[in-house]
């Protein structure tokens, strides 16, 4: 409570247009910060269980839900870039201390939202049973991923609500209370999966057996399981929005569910651009997993399970990212350009200091981090040098995650899309075809940390103009 206080009084400072000093700046940058952190955190730890419990079903599970993972991270990130046109003019109002305009706003973002995840919805369920076979699946796994996948396509509605209830409380100051539904909804979702995906067993508690019930649906008992906790979480966050958040209470609140022109115009403009990059993304993803894949099992495994341990570092860097939004959408909703800037510069700064202690963790702590995932030797031992390459590039991933961050809460979203898609397409991938034929995996983790350097280089310049606080000037307009 006396943290949310810190924060509520704080936040008024802004929006109330009071001095407040670095030290209070600070403390403000901490307060949001930190909740997004854990938040962060613990969805990735949850993952990582979430695999455990899915890979004691044997290698093919594995493979039907490790298939499916850049699409389905494809169709998440679109419906988190449809909240992010709405969530971003939340915090611009409440800047303004427009209340009843923030409000507004929420009440006519659930439609366009909604309608917006339907469409994936029906896209995901026409595609769900060939997209294994494009994907180039074994028919073994084929039919067990189509059925993953065509439950997560149905759930889209349940996580277009939770990503854009969880973005609107973030970017009205609170993100305390996300943090804490996300965390419930991770254990949730453990507890969900072991009811669903395991069959009725036998399980020894104190030297007791017990008869522990299941369903045994094995994979899709996976995707069931984690539907069910994005909705609990989504529900819960709704309520909380609809009755107890301080700046979008909308009990009472008169506005109309329809959508005004101005608002719509004003959510494709911020969200079009982030739609678009996380298509492209996807691309580069699929295109890095071919240069991969000439480099044999190993390699193949090893690299993936790289990438979901390196996650652990860098996601503090995507809850920093989220209190940088909030204060700087906030900061220009009140006219208050000095005090965004400032806030741009110590969220990325606190953003490379977390990061570059996150990236000594990792050097040090690769063999314990791959030893947790893979009991495989030759495995491990290559997931444990491709770390080590990226640990150097910490710092400046952390640059360009939290200036993004800073530049959505500008409403600056077209040109840092298209410097992070040059960035990747034409360094990492360029880089990455012609260093794997000589120095294998190795080659293709040196090619991402160069590219995370160069893309970390051209955020922070950037940053350092006003141009991104001048790009999108009509959305303050009230």
């Amino acid at each position: 409570m006396k943290a949310s206080a810190t924060r509520d009084s704080l936040l008024e400072l802004i929006r109330l247009g009071k001095p407040i000093t670095l030290r209070q700046q600070l403390k403000l940058t901490a307060v949001l910060s930190i909740p997004a952190i854990v938040a962060q955190l613990s969805t990735i730890i949850m993952q990582y269980i979430d695999a455990a419990m899915v890979g004691s079903l044997g290698a093919e599970a594995s493979a039907s839900i490790g298939l499916m993972a850049t699409s389905t991270w494809l169709f998440w990130g679109l419906c988190s870039s449809a909240a992010m046109g709405f969530s971003v003019q939340v915090a611009n109002r409440i800047g303004a201390n427009d209340n009843a305009g923030a409000q507004a706003v929420l009440k006519q973002s659930f439609v366009p939202a909604l309608v917006f995840s339907l469409c994936l919805c029906l896209v995901g369920l026409g595609i769900s049973r060939h997209l294994p076979l494009w994907l180039g699946a074994d028919k073994e796994i084929a039919e067990p991923a189509s059925v993953y996948f065509m439950i997560f396509a149905a759930s889209l509605p349940m996580f277009q609500l939770n990503f854009l209830a969880g973005a609107m409380l973030r970017c009205s100051g609170n993100t305390l209370f996300p943090g804490i539904a996300n965390v419930v909804m991770c254990v949730l979702d453990v507890v969900f999966n072991w009811f669903l995906i395991f069959p009725t067993r036998e399980v020894s508690v104190g030297g007791m057996q017990l008869l522990m019930p299941g369903a045994g649906m094995g994979v899709s008992g996976a995707a069931l399981g984690t539907a069910l906790a994005e909705l609990v979480a989504g529900v819960v966050m709704v309520v909380y929005l609809w009755r107890c958040n301080k700046e979008l209470n909308l009990k009472g609140c008169t506005a109309s569910f329809r959508i005004s022109r101005s608002c719509l115009k004003r959510a494709f403009k911020i969200s079009t651009p982030l739609c678009l990059e996380h298509f492209l993304l996807c691309g580069a993803q699929v295109l890095v997993t071919t240069i991969v894949a000439p480099l044999g099992t190993v390699a193949i495994a090893a690299n993936a399970f790289a990438v979901t341990a390196e996650s652990l570092c860098y996601m503090p860097g995507y809850g920093i990212c989220e209190a940088a939004t909030t204060l700087v959408g906030q900061s220009l909703g009140a006219s208050r350009m000095k005090l965004a800037r400032s806030f741009a510069n110590i969220t990325v700064l606190s953003g490379i200091l977390v990061m570059t202690f996150m990236g000594v963790v990792m050097y040090f702590g690769a063999p314990f981090m791959m030893g947790i995932i893979t009991p495989v030797h030759e495995i491990c031992e290559a997931g444990i040098e491709v770390l080590r390459i990226e640990a150097f590039a910490e710092p400046m991933f952390a640059a360009s995650i939290v200036a993004y961050g800073v530049f959505i809460g500008a409403g600056d979203t077209m040109i840092p899309a298209c410097m992070n898609l040059g960035s990747i397409w034409v360094v990492r991938l360029t880089l990455a075809a012609l260093l794997a034929p000589v120095m294998g995996l190795q080659g293709v983790w040196v090619a991402m940390a160069v590219e995370l350097c160069f893309r970390g280089f051209i955020f922070l310049w950037r940053l350092k103009t006003d141009r991104w606080m001048h790009a999108n000037k009509d959305m303050f307009r009230t």
